[in-house]
């Protein structure tokens, strides 16, 4: 999968990439622990194609990335945490044979934040799960401005302003402008992370290719506002 956008290529995820992804993540989340070589390793063995990097076309050297799996979401509860939803991190729970593509993670080298290599990547994520047929995309979006707000207002307020635009935040500002909407706000997602609380919003792109009326809310109570799907 490529793709060039202001010199950026997306490709998919190789073993010599590995070093490059660990160090991008120390600098993007100092705070939490870095990927391991296990469990980059354990990804593109399970679910290659759903691994993705961003590539600075001059230089090579690489922005971003992404990680991807299947899951059969009836096997989860909505208000599961990160680590259930990808097996610890190690992707091992993938399921081919499910119908939601879950976004594990995506992240932008801080010196290229805001220059377009974000969309780049959730283009190309949509790409998958049009390329494969599947009916969705779901995430958990880490709320990591709401630690601002805590103290006026709870999580599920703070996203219904967000939705709104009256407050703006870092991560589900952008995602909502990619088209995802929110199905739920879930505490206990990233427990340990002091930006969100712990708080994220249950996030769902639906892919307008193949998905039935009926995929568009699952077994979930939708409870907020959805907005239009990108071009």
């Amino acid at each position: 999968m490529t793709g060039n956008r202001a010199g950026i290529l997306v490709r998919n995820t190789r073993p010599e990439d590995f070093q490059e992804i660990l160090e991008m993540s120390l600098k993007v989340y100092p705070d939490f622990p870095p990927w391991a070589e296990r469990h980059l390793e354990s990804h593109l063995s399970v679910f290659p194609l759903g691994q993705l990097v961003a590539v600075e076309s001059k230089s090579g050297r690489i922005v971003g990335m992404a990680a991807s799996l299947i899951i059969l979401w009836d096997d989860y509860d909505i208000k599961g945490s990160w680590r259930e939803f990808t097996d610890n991190g190690m992707f091992t729970n993938h399921n081919p044979k499910g119908r939601t593509l879950y976004g594990a993670e995506v992240m932008v080298h801080p010196s290229m934040q805001r220059r377009g290599v974000g969309k780049k990547i959730y283009q190309a994520r949509r790409d998958l799960a049009q390329n494969l047929g599947l009916p969705r995309i779901r995430a958990g979006g880490r709320l990591n401005g709401y630690f601002k707000y805590a103290e006026d207002m709870s999580a599920e307020e703070y996203v219904k302003r967000v939705i709104n635009g009256e407050l703006k935040d870092p991560t589900l500002s952008f995602q909502l402008k990619e088209g995802f909407s929110v199905l739920a706000v879930v505490p206990n997602y990233l427990p340990h992370d002091k930006e969100s609380l712990g708080y994220a919003a249950i996030i769902e792109w639906i892919n307008p290719l193949v998905a039935k009326p009926e995929d568009h809310s699952g077994s979930l109570s939708l409870t907020f506002n959805k907005p239009a799907s990108p071009q």
